[in-house]
């Protein structure tokens, strides 16, 4: 009876590229269904990819500096600890490319994007089309087809968080140095004050580094509910499989509210292209503006409007 094979799955983030990469995890899965699937991936989505059904086991990989020998070497071995007969390099990077160059001779079938390795997929475009058609484009190169992200597995109990009415998700957050990725707190307020009106309680999400514009938008509508720093990627998922509809800025949280099926409305500017990066999911709208100061909120609730009719 022959060995399973060993198969690495290299992707390390960040949370929006993760949950594209779903996609991939699935279809790399089903064509190695009794294959040890080991997944290489930040520390920050280390829990996330274990709650997976695509992975037996999960590496959490430092990144370590060229300078830092010891932590290279650690790196090293762990790379070394297994006769692998598939390396995928979903993370595409400067950094894992180079990691081909750790394995042992002969190198194992290589997917990833240089010229030197068995399945390498050398992309001069990859820049101008989706995260999620590079994947696509990468896998097929490697004889493997893939479908949507998916998330259905992706549960936490949500009891202690979820109104017992209609509720709406807020994100007006986005990373502390995008500054121009988001739309203003005060426009998010009187989107808040309309959902209210509306019998629509709005729950604000973010983590702690998006408190103040959190706050911000709390204080202005007292019935908002402020989730800031309060929920899980899995509660995240769980609380948009029925809420309303949802509103948020280009960052990670919308993937994965996109991808768990709620109606979401993504809000970019110049500083980021839709082309690229706008979430994926079967309800997903985009509203692009180059200064999203220059946003109305009637432009939005103009889009939100036939998902608050009951």
């Amino acid at each position: 009876m022959s060995e399973r094979p060993n198969i690495l799955v290299i992707k390390h983030g960040a949370l929006g590229d993760i949950v594209l990469a779903t996609a991939a995890f699935k279809a790399i899965r089903e064509a190695f269904p009794d294959a040890d699937i080991v997944a290489m991936t930040g520390k920050a989505y280390a829990t996330l990819l274990a709650q997976s059904p695509y992975f037996n086991e999960i590496w959490s990989d430092r990144k370590p500096k060229l300078f830092e020998r010891e932590a290279i070497a650690r790196l090293k071995t762990m790379l070394h600890s297994r006769r692998w007969d598939f390396v995928f390099d979903l993370q595409g990077s400067q950094r894992t490319t180079w990691y081909q160059w750790m394995f042992t001779r002969p190198w194992p079938r290589i997917s990833n994007l240089s010229r030197w390795s068995s399945h390498g997929h050398v992309d001069k475009s990859k820049k101008t089309r989706h995260a999620l058609e590079n994947l696509r484009l990468q896998l097929r190169h490697a004889g493997i087809e893939i479908g949507e992200p998916d998330i259905s597995w992706l549960h936490e109990d949500v009891s202690n968080l979820q109104p017992v009415t209609q509720y709406a998700l807020l994100v007006p957050g986005g990373a502390a140095h995008r500054t121009d990725k988001r739309w203003p707190a005060d426009s998010y307020a009187a989107v808040a004050q309309e959902l209210v009106a509306k019998g629509v309680i709005p729950l604000l999400i973010g983590t702690e580094a998006e408190l103040a514009a959190i706050q911000s938008i709390a204080n202005r509508v007292p019935r908002a509910v402020n989730l800031c720093g309060k929920t899980s990627i899995a509660q995240l998922a769980t609380l948009a499989r029925e809420a309303t509809l949802t509103l948020g800025n280009d960052t990670g949280p919308m993937h994965v509210i996109a991808s768990a099926g709620c109606p979401s409305t993504v809000l970019f500017s110049q500083a980021s292209d839709p082309v690229r990066s706008a979430p994926i999911g079967p309800r997903v709208t985009i509203l692009r503006e180059r200064n999203l100061d220059e946003l109305s909120v009637d432009r939005v609730l103009t889009e939100l409007a036939p998902l608050l009719q009951s």
